[in-house]
């Protein structure tokens, strides 16, 4: 009984020691950055940038509608941008769980080789710029970009497609930023799916649907869920994007939180925008942590149920 407890305590030492470096490198790069944010929500801006240190909650209420006071006035133009922003990620999350799901399954069939090769293909961009690869859409989607060219060399339209600086060039720029990330958790899933399971369900006399719906879609739905998360948070908040493919005709949440800080100097209306964005994502882990525990509780009443 000893010796159990002089190795739990070795354990719990070794466990110490290895994680007390990503516990103070998180704490100074994000938990420190994230207070500062917090407090200077709350926080009066300075006429000429930066801060006045007195407390001052009329930021939320220029988006909410309250609290008002200090001047401030509710511009509900503000709840719009973030209800499109909320809008473009879903709409991202969607079309790329489309895309990335069959090909999943499709890339599981594969040999090791060719597999291989696909899944080298498609984490390939992140060995390129974000911004090369982001400037590469604006030269295809423009009046004379390629996309333009050659439908107008097939005769399929007669004058160029106004594609640029649009919500669809917004959407395709999102799409292929964020692909990989939704493909990988998806992949790792359909890696592990059981195919013996599929194969029984199809001898007990299931139709290909209720295979797939009792089967395959339970099977796999946590790289859906995780894919889905990743796409989401980073879509939510992306600035880039936008900026390059949306111009001024689309806006989303982290232009106009790069506008406070960089050009208005208006730093504590910046942090309240951040922070709305922050507790989104955190609401949305937050459920997709609560399904998980869920989901592990309900497969682990099950396999005690057949034991």
């Amino acid at each position: 009984m000893a010796e159990r407890s002089t190795i739990s305590s070795q354990r719990r030492k070794a466990l110490f020691v290895l994680l007390t470096p990503i516990t103070l490198l998180l704490g100074a790069f994000f938990l420190i950055p994230l207070g500062i944010m917090v407090v200077y929500s709350f926080l009066e801006p300075g006429l000429y940038g930066g801060v006045v240190w007195s407390f001052y909650p009329y930021n939320y209420g220029r988006i909410f509608g309250w609290p008002l006071g200090g001047g401030e006035e509710f511009e509900p133009l503000y709840i719009q941008i973030i209800l499109n922003s909320l809008y473009y990620a879903a709409l991202t999350v969607i079309v790329t769980l489309v895309v990335c799901y069959p090909v999943a399954f499709w890339v599981s069939r594969m040999g090791p080789l060719a597999k291989n090769i696909v899944l080298f293909a498609i984490t390939l961009p992140f060995f390129a710029n974000l911004l090369v690869r982001i400037y590469a859409w604006l030269l295809l989607l423009r009046p004379t970009g390629a996309v333009n060219t050659a439908l107008l060399s097939l005769g399929i339209i007669d004058q160029p497609l106004n594609m640029i600086f649009t919500e669809f060039a917004v959407i395709v720029g999102l799409v292929y930023v964020l692909t990989p990330f939704m493909f990988l958790p998806i992949y790792a899933s359909v890696e592990r799916l059981d195919w013996s399971l599929v194969q029984a369900s199809q001898d007990l006399g299931a139709t290909p649907f209720q295979t797939f719906r009792r089967v395959i879609l339970p099977l796999t739905a946590p790289g859906i869920a995780g894919g889905c998360v990743i796409v989401f948070i980073p879509a939510l908040g992306n600035f880039i994007v936008p900026s390059f493919l949306g111009g001024s005709k689309v806006q989303m949440t982290g232009n106009v939180i790069e506008r406070q800080f960089l050009q208005a100097r208006n730093w504590p209306f910046g942090s309240t925008l951040a922070m709305i964005v922050m507790a989104s994502v955190l609401l949305l882990v937050l459920a997709y942590t609560l399904w998980m525990r869920r989901a592990a509780n309900n497969e682990r009443l099950a396999g005690a149920g057949h034991v």
